[in-house]
């Protein structure tokens, strides 16, 4: 691969695997409400956000870092009031108390709206500030930190949004490097490792994030329970049941608002630790070496990061099948697996998980990242005894790039009404 290519796709890698605290949606709406704050240059009096329905889906029933609290009013609260754009996903790690307090006041305050914005971008965030006649626009559309819109004063200083068919979307990204699964594989296992070490960032610091459900009761403490007396017991002490515990573990961790930085992939925390953890835990527990861990997580995000670029963003398949496809991917080569017998383990993957629903980011999320897991490891297994998910079976081609256009367009296209219909039922719950 020629080093031009690789450099088009590190920078891609860069772009797509970074660290994150708290669910990617919420913070995102706290990044919007920062900058149209700096934009404003003073306090807020009046903040009001228009999500799409995929954001608002993802954002109301999880943790705020720090804050103790569930959902969107508190990010939106501290977006202004601590919030720097600068600080791109970790927007919210100046939290103090005093502003937690503060927050909870502009809330009680109803200085604070949220509202539902039709015919937009499934990842669409519009922020606007007012204090007097000062007034600050920020919409973030199409990546959780792409600012496409800036206005002050109704001077716009920023405007890459334009109607697709009556849809508001950000402009295309024409620089974005095109993957496809031999690219992937060849850019995995035969680029230098001096330039893609860089990977092992991943695996430190979502590890520490499941070191750190140890510490306190978070979420359903699905990994607590995994690695438990009963879980022992029941599901046995083997690599698949150190690969559930450590990565739900960190999704435990972050879906119950911990303050603890991940990596993400994708604008997403749960995809990320998807598609790190089980692939170190497994390489921890064969003793490979060091540049088989590098080239297996490399795999494993890489693949997450190609088949994202199909899907989008958010969609209305659960955010697990695809990490955990890439960590498939990024096992069955720590087994041995030939760049075929890869590709088998993806067609199994879409073969048996496609399908899941995303009713929103949530401590039983990781539920989910398990039932991936376990998905993954078996898809492996498969894979490495050549069994293979065939060409005649539901939506799987015999060409694997092909299998992974179908899954996406049902995740993306197949699976709209779906997704109005999972917000309607949450968002219609009764509140009593």
């Amino acid at each position: 691969m020629e080093k031009k290519v690789r450099k088009q796709i590190i920078a891609l890698l860069k772009k797509e695997v970074i660290p994150a605290i708290g669910c990617t949606e919420p913070v995102a709406v706290a990044l919007a409400v920062a900058k149209a704050t700096e934009l404003l240059a003073r306090k807020p009096e009046r903040i009001d956000v228009f999500l799409s329905a995929n954001v608002l889906k993802n954002a109301m029933g999880v943790g705020i870092p720090g804050t103790g609290m569930v959902g969107l009013p508190i990010a939106v609260a501290l977006g202004a009031l601590i919030g720097k754009s600068a600080y791109a996903l970790e927007v919210l790690r100046d939290i103090t108390s005093t502003a937690l307090e503060e927050g909870k006041a502009m809330i009680a305050a109803k200085k604070i709206g949220i509202f539902l914005k039709e015919n937009v971008d499934k990842l669409y965030i519009e922020a606007v500030c007012r204090n007097g006649e000062a007034y600050s626009k920020a919409i973030i559309a199409g990546e959780h930190t792409r600012f496409v819109y800036i206005e002050k004063n109704r001077d716009v200083l920023v405007n890459s949004l334009t109607k697709v068919d009556g849809t508001l979307e950000p402009e295309p990204d024409d620089a974005e490097y095109p993957l496809c699964f031999n690219t992937v594989y060849e850019f995995s296992m035969n680029s230098p490792l001096d330039e893609i070490c860089f990977i092992l960032e991943a695996a430190q610091l979502n590890r520490k994030a499941a070191e750190e459900a140890g510490r306190g009761d978070f979420g359903h403490s699905v990994g607590r329970i995994v690695s438990g007396r009963n879980g022992r017991k029941y599901l046995g002490d083997s690599p698949l049941t150190h690969m559930l515990s450590l990565t739900s573990a960190a999704c435990d961790v972050r879906m119950g608002g911990a303050m603890v930085p991940v990596m993400s992939n994708s604008g997403s925390g749960n995809q990320g630790i998807a598609a790190t953890l089980p692939v170190l835990s497994f390489a921890e527990d064969i003793h490979c070496s060091e540049e088989q861990l590098i080239r297996s997580l490399m795999l494993s995000h890489l693949m997450v990061v190609y088949i994202k670029q199909n899907l989008g963003r958010l969609s209305a398949l659960c955010g697990c099948v695809v990490a955990a496809t890439g960590a498939s991917c990024g096992i069955t080569y720590l087994m041995g697996g030939t760049r075929e017998q890869i590709s088998y383990a993806i067609k199994n993957m879409i073969g048996n998980l496609t399908g899941m629903i995303c009713d929103g980011a949530k401590p039983s999320c990781a539920m989910k990242v398990s039932s991936g897991v376990s998905t993954a490891m078996l898809s492996a297994l498969m894979a490495m005894e050549n069994r293979v998910v065939t060409e005649v079976e539901g939506i799987i081609d015999n060409d694997v790039d092909i299998s992974i256009r179908n899954l996406t367009e049902i995740g993306s296209v197949g699976m709209e009404t779906t997704d109005r219909m999972v917000l309607d039922i949450m968002t219609g719950k009764s509140k009593d």
